[in-house]
């Protein structure tokens, strides 16, 4: 019998010592959506280039290329396309896990036809979206 709940508590530590911590979970989730998914057209003139994750700030990185008719710095309304990207990290369920924890996100946008031109970058962080 002593035995066995041995057996089982050694088997309970192993089991919690190869528990992935949620920085680790998230990093190894951004690496394999970024090499599953992307590049990603969200939309005939949006495509998704990458997600990534930096532990030291937990931040959740999108990256996107715009191309066609938005890919204009002068069609880009920033105020109004911060405001449009806020209400979806408040809205979004897919990112509760992030948000209780703090997490910060970062969305920031590229120009296809400028060579990569940074059109856009907005980050939220737990004082944007509580």
């Amino acid at each position: 019998m002593k035995g066995i709940v041995v057996t089982l508590m050694a088997g309970a530590i192993l089991l919690t010592s190869c528990q992935e911590s949620l920085e680790d979970r998230c990093a190894r989730e951004a690496k394999e959506f970024t090499e599953k998914n992307c590049p990603r057209a969200v939309d005939k003139e949006i495509v998704l280039d990458s997600m990534t994750f930096e532990k030291a700030t937990h931040t959740i990185s999108y990256l996107y290329t715009l191309n066609g008719t938005l890919d204009d710095p002068q069609r880009i309304d920033s105020t109004h396309f911060r405001e449009l990207l806020l209400m979806e990290v408040k809205n979004s369920t897919n990112l509760k896990l992030y948000k209780d924890e703090g997490y910060a996100f970062r969305y920031a946008y590229y120009s296809q036809k400028n060579n990569g031109t940074k059109l856009f970058e907005a980050t939220f962080r737990e004082s944007d979206y509580r």
